[in-house]
């Protein structure tokens, strides 16, 4: 795989969870550290994301925002 992305995080899909219209990735980066995406149906059926399987998050933004309590 070739992406100019340099946000690139190796995982493996610990839980799918199909919508109508989307779906909810969470891939296991860590032992024990988690993140959790939403894509289109589509694309998680067309890449054949399901439990156990290895995946990338590749994360693309011009924004972070932090927050506090």
């Amino acid at each position: 795989m070739e992406i100019s992305a340099r946000n690139v995080i190796k995982g493996t899909v610990k839980k799918v969870v199909m919508g109508m219209v989307t779906a909810e990735i969470t891939l296991e980066v860590s032992p024990g550290i988690q993140m959790t995406g939403v894509i289109s149906k589509a694309s998680a059926e067309r890449l054949g994301l399901s439990e156990g399987k290895e995946a990338h998050a590749i994360i693309k933004s011009s924004d972070v925002m932090f927050a506090v309590e």
